[in-house]
């Protein structure tokens, strides 16, 4: 069993950024992909970015590539999205979870298998 708790979001001016953070309480050893989605009004989800665990390789999405960072702290169990030259159309509900591929994270008929938190809201004005 896997939970995760995010946290961090927040409003913030275009160009701006936001770390936020995402607290993983598990019962097994188990190597995910963890990994962020997020939600606008209206919208599908999307996937963001993911970090294997086993190995620490990273995936991002083409429309945040070299802005936005995905990281982990091994140690606290938590994990991060640096977001960082932040425009309107990152405004949404951001989602952590932790999922058994990397298609988890990418492929909105694959979340039905994955676990995920609550969200964090991500306001950017401009």
């Amino acid at each position: 069993q896997v939970q995760l708790q995010e946290s961090g979001g927040g409003s913030v001016q275009a160009g701006g950024s936001l770390t936020l953070s995402c607290a993983v309480s598990r019962d097994t050893d188990i190597n995910y992909y963890l990994g962020w989605i997020r939600q606008a009004p209206g919208k599908e989800r999307e996937g963001v970015a993911s970090i294997d665990e086993f190995d620490g390789a990273t995936t991002y999405a083409d429309s945040v590539k070299g802005r936005f960072t995905i990281s982990r702290d091994s140690a606290k169990d938590t994990l991060y999205l640096q977001m960082n030259s932040l425009k309107p159309n990152d405004t949404a509900m951001y989602y952590c979870g932790a999922s058994a591929v990397n298609a988890g994270i990418f492929v909105p008929s694959l979340y039905g298998n994955g676990h995920w938190g609550q969200g964090t809201q991500v306001t950017v004005s401009s």
